[in-house]
């Protein structure tokens, strides 16, 4: 029988909060530090955009089967461990002496990220049968993820410029110790055993082909599309996500229920949290590396703008609530989607050169009012429109498609930002810059060339980077109009065409 908490309490809530707070502010930590970053280990564009992406894929890969994992034995075990398990894995960034080494402390630490984000959402659905009882709580777990959005560069901005930047990496710590301390003694026990078993099948078949796309496209742009190694991950990564699809129809107990996609409300969520977060996060990156790697300002005040941009959404949460329960999700999506797409095109106009904190102040308002009216209505309209067996299912699906959105974001834009900059290097450098640039790139030039070399990479990097938050306001418009084709009026609860059947013994 589920074991579905009745009335949430207030100490479940704070605890769950807290947890998806110190999940989110491990993904914005590195943000105004990846010019440091790149600096201290000589890393080149690709081995930058690795810092986010390693702590995103293992957290994207893991969620779905997380989720199973908790309606079978219980969200607050996962919630508990997974606080653990990101604290070592921040542990290891904070003494980390080479690049390679904080990847593998991100690596881990998205471990416990892929057990926060589903497990806790799915505790707050669970305890919250009545739709305006969890849009209320809803909006208060999404609340959670912008505050943490925005202390995260703030921490690791201030720390980063009075101290060595891996002090950056001792606040989420302390963090995630705290939060599984606050879960074991705070939350409330939940899970949903029935017709639910591990689905290994499905669990490999998702992490080859999300790992060999992410490490084909983030590698692309280095080793040459036509390189035997990337067309063998390409089209491995194909070959896996297809065996995924056919491995969920099969399964007896399948970690995602494809009959949940046609139901339009969560299949157009799915869509939105893809292309959302793709283009919010491809955009943090551009804004980071423009400001950090190649004007060379400091850590806080590169990280000034990510605070401002999420420190605004703060201002609507009094409302939050209200509009989630009174304003139909496709408006609060579109609401929150064209907002971004404007600010992202109005950044890709601002010059490199552009230092100013005032210039920033009106796309970043449009970007932080943007991001947490989709967080916070795409979630809301995800969890709504499926049946309150699935939640479990439907908020890890739902964690995955975004934490790969947002993983996919700077993979995306690096290759390109960078492969665009490279070619309009072409026949502007000699000698020793030319070398540089052939076996760094173009960030390495802009650090360590010439005077004029040095100007013209920036140039060409202005180039690339203008392009790239370009598409990433095109992904967000992508999304409106998916949105606008997709969501429907009533997001009342709806039944899967096809129901889960029972695990077999």
């Amino acid at each position: 029988m589920t074991n579905a908490v009745k009335r949430l309490d207030v100490g479940t809530l704070v605890a769950c909060c807290l947890a998806v707070a110190a999940a989110q502010l491990c993904i914005t930590v590195p943000s105004p530090i990846n010019g440091e970053i790149q600096s201290a280990f000589g890393a080149s564009g690709s081995q930058v955009a690795w810092v986010t992406s390693a702590f995103i894929l293992p957290t994207a890969i893991l969620e779905l089967n997380f989720g199973v994992v908790g309606d079978l034995f219980g969200r607050k075990r996962l919630l508990v461990i997974g606080g653990f398990v990101l604290a070592i894995g921040e542990l290891l960034n904070a003494t980390s002496q080479n690049i390679t080494m904080l990847w593998i402390g991100q690596a881990l630490a998205g471990v416990g990220a892929a057990a926060l984000f589903p497990s806790s959402l799915a505790v707050i659905a669970a305890a919250t049968p009545e739709e305006k009882d969890r849009a209320k709580a809803v909006s208060t777990w999404a609340l959670s993820i912008s505050l943490a959005s925005a202390v995260g560069p703030l921490s690791s901005g201030v720390l980063a410029t009075v101290a060595d930047f891996r002090w950056a990496f001792v606040p989420p710590v302390v963090l995630g110790v705290a939060v599984g301390i606050s879960c074991w003694a705070l939350v409330t026990d939940s899970r949903a055993p029935e017709g639910r078993a591990l689905d290994w099948p499905g669990q490999i078949s998702i992490a080859v082909g999300l790992t060999a796309l992410l490490w084909g496209i983030i590698e692309g742009g280095d080793r040459g599309w036509s390189s035997p190694a990337i067309v063998f991950a390409l089209v491995l990564a194909a070959v896996a996500l297809v065996g995924f699809v056919m491995a969920e129809r099969r399964a007896a107990s399948p970690m995602f229920n494809l009959e949940l996609l046609r139901i339009p409300s969560f299949a157009a969520a799915a869509v939105v949290a893809l292309t959302g977060m793709f283009g919010f996060i491809g955009t943090a990156y551009c804004v980071s590396i423009r400001l950090g790697a190649v004007m060379h300002l400091s850590a806080l005040r590169a990280g000034m703008p990510f605070v401002i941009l999420q420190l605004i959404p703060l201002l609507l949460a009094p409302v939050l609530s209200k509009m989630l329960t009174r304003v139909e999700p496709r408006r609060l999506l579109m609401g929150g989607l064209l907002p971004m797409a404007a600010g992202q095109f109005w950044i890709a106009a601002l010059p490199i050169t552009t230092t100013s904190l005032a210039a920033f102040i009106g796309p970043v308002l449009l970007l932080g009012i943007g991001f947490i009216c989709v967080v916070s209505s795409l979630t809301s309209a995800a969890v709504n429109a499926v049946p309150i067996e699935m939640t479990g299912m439907a908020s890890g699906a739902t964690s995955l498609v975004r934490e790969f959105g947002q993983g996919l974001g700077p993979a995306v834009i690096s290759t390109i930002a960078m492969s665009a900059a490279s070619s309009a290097l072409v026949g502007k450098l000699s000698g020793a810059d030319a070398g540089m640039e052939a076996a760094a790139g173009p960030l390495a030039v802009v650090n360590a060339g010439s005077g004029g070399a040095r100007a013209a990479a920036q140039d060409a990097l202005a180039h690339g980077m203008a392009l790239g938050v370009v598409i990433c306001g095109c992904a967000s418009l992508l999304g409106a109009l998916v949105t606008l084709l997709l969501v429907r009026k009533n997001t009342a609860r709806a039944v899967a065409q096809a129901p889960v059947q029972p695990a077999s013994a």
